[in-house]
């Protein structure tokens, strides 16, 4: 593994999401040469490789999560161990 240290910390920051009743759902991702892109014009399906937008930051993963409010959200997401040199994004699941 390359980064056991920050792989113990994303491990125990699981575990203290599952343990406070906050965790849905969350995985991490493979990087994005691994990715496809679908897209349909005229309705014909064209496949590609890559990611959908070309950018110098990735998704490495995701959590989903049940809080009380968007303050509570963000004081978790500045909890993941990422967030010390990148940057975590916090959006509401959409509600029909």
């Amino acid at each position: 593994m390359k980064y056991p240290k920050m792989m113990a910390e994303y491990m125990a920051y699981s575990q203290d999401l599952k343990t406070r009743g906050a965790f849905l759902a969350g995985e991490g991702l493979k990087p994005i040469t691994t990715a496809k892109t679908v897209r349909v014009r005229g309705g014909q399906s064209v496949k590609t490789d890559g990611p959908f937008a070309e950018t110098k930051e990735q998704l490495g993963g995701f959590y989903m999560v049940d809080v009380k409010d968007l303050d509570e959200a963000l004081a978790l997401a500045a909890k993941i161990p990422d967030a010390r040199t990148g940057s975590v994004e916090v959006r509401p699941v959409m509600e029909y």
